[in-house]
């Protein structure tokens, strides 16, 4: 698998060493693709469809990022820095290292809040937007549902005993997924060490979330996503997910003039993009609304 992309290390604005996987050729002249996961999640979680988008009859140039403490980025002393903020600075960091001028922008979850930030720090740098069971109304429900999760997750001895445990979490959530596809999301999940699954991600990530008060409503963030209505987006959704909503997801299409919505059937939070045709239908997306190619797409000189 490891030939099938490149190792890219650069440095962040305070000095932490961060990372980020990048498919296919640099000079294609199609538009970039930007991936970006979800909360302790990193950039293993968009393989299959990175290899997919930066191959084919139009291959275009993908970067999947690992956020500082996820990954193979190196763990930041400050928790408080695991922040959406902060982390949309070092994606713009690593896009400027690469030379990378203008992306579509890939965002699951947490991803889909900072390409909220990116559309407000840097709009020129956003061209088009996939966002993966994410919206401006965050469910208080599905955040308690993850943190619970994550604050109790047992520690597996084997990936064996690894895919049971998440088959067993996500019972009656994720009904359509084949034995390959949980084998493959565990081990985006877990990285290898000695044949035990560890989780990817420093443990201090957790305290982001302990200091959410969810007795009280979460902030909505309506503002930062109408930053996004002059750009083509497509607005996936688990049809079983807790964290979106049905009704965002219609709010979304009747605010955005040029949104785009799918619901995956039998996924919650969130739906694996690889799976369900969904690389096909992302695909084609980019194709209608960026084109193939584009001069405008090259990356900087």
């Amino acid at each position: 698998m490891d030939n099938e992309f490149e190792d890219f290390f650069y440095t962040a604005s305070d000095g932490l060493r961060l990372y980020a996987r990048l498919y296919g050729a640099q000079d294609s002249d199609a538009l970039p693709v930007v991936c970006l996961a979800g909360l302790t999640r990193n950039a293993a979680d968009f393989h299959d469809l990175a290899v997919q988008l930066s191959s084919g009859r139009s291959p275009r140039h993908v970067i999947s990022f690992d956020y500082r403490g996820r990954g193979r980025s190196a763990y930041d002393p400050n928790w408080r820095n695991y922040d959406p903020i902060v982390e949309a600075g070092d994606v713009v960091a690593g896009l400027t290292a690469l030379g990378i001028e203008h992306a579509a922008f890939i965002g699951t979850s947490r991803g889909g809040l900072i390409t909220f930030v990116l559309a407000a720090m840097r709009p020129g740098l956003l061209k088009a937007v996939v966002l993966n069971d994410i919206g401006p109304v965050v469910e208080g429900s599905g955040l308690a549902q993850i943190r619970s999760y994550l604050e109790r997750a047992p520690k597996p001895a084997t990936f064996e005993e690894a895919v049971a445990i998440q088959k067993s979490a996500q019972k009656g959530v994720f009904t359509k997924l084949s034995d390959a596809d949980w084998q493959r999301a565990v081990r985006a999940i877990y990285r290898d060490e000695n044949g035990r699954p560890v989780p990817d991600f420093d443990p201090a990530l957790l305290n982001t979330l302990k200091s959410v008060n969810l007795s009280k409503a979460l902030p909505e963030f309506w503002p930062q996503f109408m930053g996004l209505s002059g750009l083509p987006v497509l607005a996936v959704r688990g049809e079983n997910s807790l964290l979106l909503s049905p009704e965002t997801l219609e709010q979304m299409e009747k605010r955005h003039p040029d949104l785009e919505t799918i619901t995956v059937a039998g996924q919650g939070h969130a739906p694996l993009l690889e799976t369900a045709g969904l690389p096909g239908k992302i695909i084609a997306f980019l194709r209608r609304k960026t084109g193939e190619p584009t001069a405008s797409a090259k990356r900087a000189a």
